[in-house]
């Protein structure tokens, strides 16, 4: 009986959970350019014994723009987080910045897909942002060679 009552529970647990997304766009720059080839992250964070969840990743164009979507299933509403492993105006310093933004939750939708972008606008990675982080290791996109014609 005990059993039955906790797979009982723990079915009951599952019909609760349900989906939820949202989508991050904006622009990247460092003072005057474009902050080309960036890596971001767009997070749900999670306080307690479940492990954050990375809903989408990817790189800025050569304009400093990028997108991320993405979402997960949750008992209660997701903390989307959006960060940003930069070395602007950095030196020589090892590793790179990290930065972190807490997203607003009006942008959560319900669904796997968003239905609604949350537009953070133009960031100048210059800023020295309260309670930056640093990141050693950062994953670097490869750019294509220019050097040689295929």
């Amino acid at each position: 009986m005990k059993n039955y009552l906790i797979a009982l529970a723990l079915f009951g647990l599952t019909l609760a959970m349900r989906d939820q997304s949202i989508a991050v766009k904006g622009r990247l720059v460092c003072g005057p350019k474009a902050a080309a080839n960036v890596r971001v992250k767009l997070w749900e964070e999670d306080s307690g014994p479940d492990p954050d969840d990375l809903l989408d990743q990817g790189y800025t164009d050569s304009n400093g723009e990028f997108h991320l979507k993405g979402g997960t299933a949750e008992l209660t509403p997701i903390d989307p987080i959006f960060k940003v492993y930069h070395d602007c105006d950095d030196g020589i310093k090892p590793g790179s910045r990290k930065v972190r933004f807490g997203l607003p939750k009006k942008y959560i939708t319900e669904g796997k897909v968003p239905k609604q972008v949350f537009d953070i606008g133009v960031i100048n990675l210059e800023t020295v942002f309260y309670e930056e982080g640093r990141e050693m290791i950062v994953s670097k996109r490869a750019l294509p060679d220019d050097d040689h014609d295929d």
